[in-house]
């Protein structure tokens, strides 16, 4: 336990790092996924085949290749970053938006259709119609799966501190425990309890956020 209270400025760094790095990568994820998903559901086919392949590939890619890809693939054709933990919120925000396309666009499919053809009876577009009818409607229904899936995204964080050195909570549990052999337990206990001041008030926020969201039906 010394151990971890005589680093804690250590762990109180790397847990900012991932916490911007978590929300930075959330919002950016949300609104990319939300895109795709638009993307998949829309009457043009080359948005359909853009969005559907984008979801199969990244989904069905492991989160380290796509980091490697990020950090040391795009500055072979001149894109770079600034430092490390913009290329993870980049990595991160490509990978998990291909899983919020998923839930977003289940939940878009589980609004009735006749809304959709209401809107289109007023004259609304597709754009218009999925923005100000479906889209609302749909997040409604997908509070749960979204609040997974952002969770997953805190965890994720890890393999930037772990394979890319981002001073992130991941980076300096080893680090400590190379300076303290003999306190390994009590380091990622206290790795896994930084993690945890983010995701469980998550888990209570998102269980109340589907409480006041919940469809009566």
């Amino acid at each position: 336990m010394g151990v971890v209270v005589e680093n804690l400025d250590l762990f109180w760094s790397g847990f900012l790092r991932t916490l911007l790095m978590s929300v930075a990568a959330g919002v950016i994820a949300l609104l990319l996924g939300t895109v795709l998903a638009g993307f998949r559901v829309s009457p043009v086919p080359p948005l359909r085949a853009l969005g559907t392949g984008y979801v199969n590939v990244v989904r069905n890619t492991p989160l380290t290749a796509v980091f490697v890809l990020v950090v040391f693939g795009l500055p072979q054709v001149d894109l770079t970053f600034q430092n490390y933990v913009l290329a993870a919120i980049v990595a991160l925000s490509v990978y998990t938006s291909a899983f919020v396309c998923e839930v977003v666009r289940s939940g878009i499919n589980s609004v009735a259709a006749g809304q959709a053809e209401a809107a289109r009876a007023l004259g609304l577009t597709f754009r218009q119609s999925l923005g100000t009818v479906v889209l609302p409607q749909a997040f409604r229904t997908v509070v749960p799966p979204l609040g997974n899936v952002w969770i997953a995204l805190v965890k994720n964080t890890s393999i930037a501190g772990g394979g890319f050195a981002v001073a992130d909570i991941a980076f300096y549990g080893p680090s400590i425990i190379r300076d303290n052999p003999g306190s390994a337990l009590w380091v990622f206990a206290g790795v896994a309890f930084f993690y945890m001041v983010i995701t469980v008030p998550s888990a209570i926020a998102i269980s109340r956020i589907e409480r006041r969201t919940a469809i009566v039906r």
